[in-house]
């Protein structure tokens, strides 16, 4: 008889990514199976060969969901949302990052589709991580940052661009990290409409595909 994993030994987080996975490893984006180039996927067990540029972010290749949470001076709130993150790569050494976010009540119901994004995370050979983003906002952003260890990452803006019908953001830091043994949570600042940089948004995902 196979002896147990000791607590927090390198084989007790193996057997413990293993048995999260059991509901997750079988899932992965929806394809088409007649796309002429390689498709995205969101699950290391499938489709192209993760590069090896991105080994630095493997940990976040996948489909994340959950709750979060948003404040500011200038809005009334606090305000509850929910939230799906996917992180997923076609081969080339570049993670393809979605967010989609809804408002909820206090009673966790659905009240309305809130802030959407999209981008491109790249990183360097120096380490540094590009991130570039777009929200439906109509704002763009260019992040700059670096893993602060094998499963959190730190990123601050380098450039903020808006259309004229967007408001006004200045500036933005976000860190990215799995806690309690392979969950996401992330959280933001922002210094916008003549507000320091402050919190502003916060999460915390469980993953669904991967």
């Amino acid at each position: 008889m196979a002896e147990a994993p000791v607590p927090g030994s390198g084989d007790a987080a193996i057997q413990a990514a293993a048995e999260r996975a059991e509901h997750t490893r079988h899932r992965n984006l929806p394809q088409f199976d007649d796309l002429p180039v390689p498709a995205d996927t969101a699950n290391l067990r499938e489709g192209p060969e993760l590069n090896d540029a991105l080994l630095a972010l493997l940990p976040l290749v996948g489909v994340w969901r959950g709750e979060g949470e948003v404040v500011y001076p200038t809005i009334d709130g606090p305000f509850k949302f929910g939230q799906q993150l996917t992180f997923a790569h076609d081969g080339r050494p570049f993670l393809a990052y979605e967010s989609r976010t809804w408002l909820l009540d206090d009673d966790g119901n659905v009240i309305r589709p809130a802030a959407r994004e999209v981008g491109w995370w790249r990183p360097q050979s120096d380490d540094t991580i590009e991130l570039l983003l777009a929200h439906n906002t109509g704002i763009v952003e260019i992040f700059y940052g670096k893993p602060r260890n094998q499963t959190s990452w730190e990123l601050s803006t380098d450039l903020v661009g808006r259309t004229a019908s967007a408001k006004e953001v200045n500036a933005a830091t976000r860190l990215y990290g799995l806690v309690n043994s392979g969950d996401l949570a992330w959280v933001e600042e922002r210094a916008m409409v003549g507000q320091p940089m402050q919190p502003h948004t916060s999460a915390y995902l469980r993953r669904v595909v991967g």
